[in-house]
């Protein structure tokens, strides 16, 4: 090792965690139904015969425990060099079914000179890096972008206090919906990554960041239904592009926390937002044009104490469809953790966590509520107005974790 290096230093990390819960309905969920998005609509909704998913259902397990290493202390030519590599057990479990097998969560490395640091690898997406202090597994999503990604960042200090992010971001695990179903082809195809430029503040006991992100995908490769290659096929040129816009606000003192995030997105169902996209036109050349839906996620989380803590989290959501008409309600391509029938929801989880050193315990109430709806002659921007009825789901959740 050269005099101008230093050596780099291990450090592991990681949890045990166990979930134990129970729901009143089925709903859209995933990682053994822990992670929770929404209850399923009721297909009896307007008349005398029970709702199928009214129904309550209970499980345990340990698959979300995690462990990682986090690697510092390397330097080379002035530059400070760092990484990251974490693991979860989710991956082999369809449904509650299966068994649990060792999953990549991130994977980046790290580099810093001056007032410059940059991130490449696979990380959390800017714009969800910030999550509410609940024990839920979903971090609070549907109510605020969740997404581990592919990324290259960068990061310039402007003072003490003030900081720019921007960031080519790429899809993996998290896609967008399209006519061929949730993939990765449609960014892959449209040869862009997702850019996003953000700035932060940073001054005593309070964070800030605001933020922008342009996504640019072509949903179909061919003239063809799905988009996909088949015999005579040719190609077309479709294209969407989206934006979205966030801010987000900490602020700590004493024992006390409250932290507030909200999003007006385009589209977003790359990084788990209820939005998606319709066709809007079909041209002569067989290319499609498409309208994103519009929709407003925001939620607040306050916490209280330090040995005993009180959280309280609110959560809100509303679709505001397209901005124009649109050709077809089977022409939605939406949200594979949400519905394109949606149109508002809420959620309201009030927890207490006691910590004893290492070991953790908490005991959860979520109430989530979903407004859904039928689409009408008259809906033609993807938003679904008739026949409007609300479906909740209560979920009572303890959990128990050692971290280490």
């Amino acid at each position: 090792m050269s005099a101008q290096e230093s050596k780099p230093q291990l450090k592991w990390y990681g949890f045990i965690r166990n979930y134990f819960t129970y729901d009143t309905h089925e709903g859209k969920s995933g990682t053994e139904d822990f992670f929770y998005y929404l209850p399923y609509d009721n297909p009896n909704s307007g008349t005398s015969v029970a709702d199928p998913y009214q129904v309550g259902t209970f499980r345990f397990a340990a698959l979300t425990s995690r462990l990682g290493v986090d690697v510092s202390g390397y330097e080379i030519s002035g530059w400070k060099a760092g990484a990251k590599i974490e693991a979860d057990f989710y991956s082999g479990v369809s449904g509650v079914t299966g068994t649990a097998t060792f999953r990549l969560r991130q994977a980046y490395m790290t580099l810093a000179k001056n007032d410059w640091s940059f991130k490449i690898g696979q990380a959390w997406h800017p714009m969800a890096a910030d999550m509410p202090d609940v024990t839920s597994l979903n971090t609070g999503a549907p109510f605020g972008p969740f997404s581990r990604t592919p990324l290259a960042s960068a990061d310039l200090r402007l003072s003490d206090a003030l900081s720019l992010t921007a960031a080519g971001i790429w899809q993996m695990q998290y896609t967008s919906a399209g006519p061929a179903g949730a993939s990765a082809n449609y960014i892959k195809y449209g040869c862009t990554p997702e850019f996003y430029l953000g700035l932060n503040v940073k001054e005593g006991g309070f964070v800030g960041r605001i933020g922008a992100n342009v996504l640019s995908i072509r949903p179909r490769a061919y003239n063809t239904a799905n988009g996909a290659y088949a015999a005579g096929a040719e190609r077309v040129n479709d294209r969407i592009t989206t934006a979205s816009l966030f801010a987000y606000a900490q602020y700590s003192k004493d024992l006390f926390s409250v932290k507030f995030k909200t999003i007006l997105a385009q589209a977003g169902e790359h990084f788990n937002l209820n939005g998606g996209y319709a066709v809007s036109k079909m041209n002569t050349d067989g290319s499609w044009d498409y309208l994103p839906t519009r929709n407003s996620s925001s939620w607040i989380s306050l916490k209280y104490g330090k040995k005993l803590q009180g959280v309280l989290f609110a959560g809100y959501v509303k679709n505001f469809g397209t901005a124009e008409d649109i050709l077809s309600h089977d022409m939605i391509y939406f949200s594979k953790n949400s519905y394109k029938n949606m149109n508002q929801m809420w959620r309201l989880t009030p927890a207490v966590i006691y910590n004893l050193g290492k070991v953790t315990f908490a005991l959860e109430y979520e109430l989530t509520s979903v407004e859904y709806g039928k689409f009408g002659a008259n809906d033609k921007r993807a938003l679904a107005t008739e026949d409007l009825h609300w479906v909740s789901n209560n979920r009572l959740q303890l959990m128990a974790k050692y971290a280490f």
